[in-house]
């Protein structure tokens, strides 16, 4: 059963999905001097669904001490967040307009709060250009 599917779809006449790109970590390349640079597998037109977090979600993020401006995603696929073991820094969402003002720039993925077969929902914290 796809439960984001009937869920999105209901929630779409007040808050629709968006585009965004996905920018899928594949890990970092040694640049001159050895610094690292992220690598990303860029994946456009992904339809997300941006909301704002719940009070369980802002003591999730609390707790891990992250801060700035944060929202929660509900997307398709599987997005992560730091996944060390594998040497990637983090997923980042790119939505530009026609999307809402609020929404437009780079979201990093900072935390997975729900992952399911076909679907997840993520914290994201926006990012300075």
């Amino acid at each position: 059963m796809n439960l984001h599917g009937i869920a999105s779809s209901a929630i779409g006449s007040v808050n629709p999905q968006i585009a965004a790109t996905v920018r899928y970590s594949t890990g970092s390349t040694p640049a001159p001097g050895g610094k690292l640079t992220p690598t990303y597998n860029d994946v456009p037109g992904q339809m997300i669904q941006m909301q704002a977090l719940s009070g369980k979600d802002l003591m999730m993020l609390a707790n891990l001490n992250i801060q700035g401006v944060q929202r929660a995603i509900y997307m398709y696929g599987d997005t992560q967040g730091v996944v060390r073991v594998l040497a990637k820094g983090g997923d980042l969402i790119v939505i530009g307009v026609p999307a809402p003002q609020e929404a437009i720039g780079i979201w990093k993925v900072v935390t997975v709060m729900e992952t399911w077969p076909g679907w997840s929902k993520v914290g994201v914290t926006l990012q300075v250009a």
